[in-house]
């Protein structure tokens, strides 16, 4: 039975580029895909791309090209990325450019463009997932709609000669199944076959999660060699059976349990994981420990797709104002609790219009609460946090101000106050008819 194998090289924006080099010299792949988008990444890209056109992709891809595309063109390993964006064809340009300057200009290298929605989901004006209103409410806060493609136009530019596939926003599991497609021309309504390589892309789509990044807890989950965590590599067969391994003598485990946390990952019911490509049904997953680092999967199931594509949108919310200030040494915690009273009352008197506010004593009671945290004991050191929400950026700036203020006119001992001021860059989501998003393939020369 052919077999392929696909190494992970990152699993979000800015993860670590040494084990994609490991993976590149020593992972005897075929592909190696770099996953580098989560919800909220092609949205803020997508404001960088309206300062600048020719921005608005991965701030890494240049670091990331420079190091790997001369590894992967003298192996042969094809690459597959979203780090385009929101800008592939840009992603796409620049990757060419480093292609020339490391004399690779033979290779081929393709964006797939299609993803932004904006104009589609103006116009029909789609009721938004997570709370009551639709896209036309959000106004003229809102500035990017991008849909969630599936694996095929990935698996178009792999069969037409690609070395490098460069996409936007794209299903996380596409990525590792388009080569897949490719590899083994499996057609895109066997559900089945869909469904299981959809398995293998979940659990690969996180990198150094699986291997034991995320999943260690000293004492209980004990992970060996953290510092130097390889990502791992999915060998796939013709029929969609999956085995998982690591390279030889790199840091993390791949066990049943790692493997079992990562397949439960961000699923809300195990039998229908929606993906643009297939429903995928992984309920009746098994997993089997085969040696040390290996573990093969089996059981992954699919049915037929549905009929709309998940959306990001993205819309400036709200503008965020924050300040922190420390306090340490004996009654660090009173003089922390006497800091934030001062705030609170301070930006009463002052009229600061917020329409929510946060004050917080991080490594107190900013994670759970008070009323849990009522009973533990006093620390030796606190930190002040004060957060609110404004509708506009000059009150937003208002309360960083007030706690730096806290230096000469609060408790003693207060050190390393920080602000800032910022918008609020927020994602909903709507289901979008599959029809009225059309990705194409796009090539630019090395």
């Amino acid at each position: 039975m052919r077999t392929i194998r696909i190494g992970s090289g990152a699993g979000y924006s800015g993860d670590r580029i040494e084990p994609a080099v490991e993976l590149a010299e020593k992972g005897e792949i075929q592909y190696l895909v770099f996953e580098c988008l989560g919800e909220r990444t092609v949205a803020l890209a997508q404001q960088a791309r309206m300062k600048n056109p020719d921005s608005g992709y991965d701030p890494l891809l240049e670091e990331r090209m420079r190091t790997v595309l001369p590894l992967c063109a003298a192996k042969g390993i094809r690459m597959v990325t979203n780090m385009g964006a929101a800008n592939p064809e840009a992603a796409a340009r620049k990757t060419a450019e480093i292609a020339r300057s490391l004399g690779l200009s033979t290779l081929k290298i393709a964006a797939v463009v299609g993803d932004d929605v904006l104009e589609a989901c103006k116009a029909a004006d789609f009721p938004i997932l997570e709370f009551d209103g639709t896209v036309r409410q959000l106004g003229n806060r809102l500035f990017s709609a991008n849909a969630y493609l599936g694996a095929e136009p990935m698996a178009e530019a792999l069969r037409a000669g690609a070395d490098v596939v460069i996409t936007g926003r794209a299903s996380d599991p596409a990525l590792f199944l388009a080569p897949m497609i490719h590899a083994f021309d499996w057609a895109m309504d066997d559900w089945n076959l869909l469904g299981q390589g959809t398995v293998a892309g979940h659990l690969l789509e996180c990198a150094g999660q699986v291997t034991g990044g995320y999943f260690a807890d000293p004492g209980y989950k004990d992970v060996a060699d953290l510092a130097r965590l390889g990502f791992p590599i999915g060998e796939v067969g013709e029929d969609g059976s999956l085995l998982l391994t690591k390279v030889a003598g790199s840091g993390g485990a791949i066990t049943a349990q790692t493997c079992k946390e990562q397949l439960l990952y961000e699923v809300h019911d195990p039998t229908q994981y929606l993906q643009p490509d297939v429903v995928a049904d992984f309920s009746q997953v098994t997993v089997e420990e085969i040696a040390p680092d290996r573990v093969r999967l089996s059981g992954g199931r699919g049915t037929r797709r549905t009929g709309t594509l998940k959306v990001s949108v993205g819309y400036v919310d709200s503008f965020i104002g924050e300040g922190q200030i420390s306090y340490a040494g004996p009654g660090a915690l009173a003089r922390g609790r006497l800091a934030l009273d001062i705030v609170r009352e301070r930006l009463k008197l002052t009229g600061v219009a917020a329409s929510e506010l946060r004050f917080d004593l991080i490594g107190v009671d900013s994670l759970h609460g008070p009323q849990v945290s009522a009973h533990a004991n006093e620390p030796y050191e606190v930190r002040v946090r004060v957060a609110g929400r404004t509708e506009t950026l000059k009150e937003a700036i208002r309360i960083g101000n007030e706690v730096e203020t806290l230096y000469t006119n609060g408790p003693a001992g207060g050190g390393g106050a920080w602000k800032s001021a910022r918008d609020v860059v927020a994602v909903a989501s709507v289901l979008l008819p599959r029809e009225l998003a059309k990705p194409r393939v796009q090539f630019v020369e090395g």
